[in-house]
């Protein structure tokens, strides 16, 4: 059988300081998406079209700028809050709904007077699976600081829940089996829980080239295991096939 095409996609990994530990903003999805259904994960999406036509009026990098742009709508659209953008506070929520309309992000920022700050997203990773069952997402991962006050608030579409929780306390919550997340977030959430604050993820992502990550099995040991590159900053780089939700 063919490998599925892969869908360009992205995800923006918004980070806020908390008292011990930096909170990063968390979707819940509906149980009954084909893809990740039930699983907490960043907000995020594919990216579209009219990303794509944005992307080229802006000038540089078309697949980067594209997917910083679907990683802005999509925050906005999933949890009402907005990253990479200049925008007032009074206009986020109605964006929020009326893109998940469908009506066009740059048409949108037009008529609220708002601008693009895509330097705000800053690289962390890129993932794309092989030789899996579901959709293949090639996904982009963005840092995003969270906007000053920001509430997010539910779409009550493809999502149930958003809320703000440290990197350790979802792997705790997966561990205890409170929670469900892929592959590809626990080991971002691996290498995120080592992170005192924002400027630490932004340091270490600066400090990492950002080469695509594709999974592979390897057997160690008589077990299959789901394995990693080792120098791309995430401290762990191989988990058990049988203990892997990969979508």
């Amino acid at each position: 059988m063919a490998e599925p095409e892969a869908i360009p996609a992205a995800t923006v990994i918004v980070m806020r300081e908390g008292d011990s530990a930096p909170e990063l903003l968390f979707v819940e999805r509906a149980a009954a998406m084909s893809f990740a259904g039930g699983a907490l994960v960043f907000p995020g999406g594919r990216v579209d079209p009219a990303d794509h036509a944005l992307a080229a009026m802006l000038g540089g990098d078309t697949d980067d700028l594209a997917a910083r742009i679907a990683a802005v709508r999509e925050t906005l659209e999933e949890a009402g809050v907005a990253v990479g953008l200049d925008v007032s506070a009074r206009a986020i929520s109605g964006l929020g709904r009326r893109l998940y309309a469908g009506e066009p992000l740059a048409e949108l920022l037009a008529e609220a007077g708002g601008h693009l700050r895509l330097e705000e997203l800053i690289p962390f990773s890129r993932w794309l699976p092989h030789n899996v069952t579901h959709k293949v997402f090639d996904t982009r991962f963005y840092l995003a600081r969270a906007p000053k006050g920001a509430e997010p608030v539910v779409d009550g579409n493809e999502n149930v829940r958003v809320f703000w929780a440290s990197a350790r306390a979802v792997l705790d919550a997966a561990d205890r089996g409170d929670a469900k997340i892929i592959f590809p977030t626990r080991r971002n959430l691996d290498r995120l829980a080592l992170f005192g604050s924002f400027a630490d993820a932004v340091a270490d992502a600066r400090a990492h080239e950002i080469r695509t990550v594709t999974p592979w099995i390897e057997e160690r040991g008589g077990e299959r295991y789901l394995c990693i590159p080792d120098d791309l900053g995430y401290p762990i780089t191989a988990q058990p096939l049988a203990e892997v939700k990969r979508g």
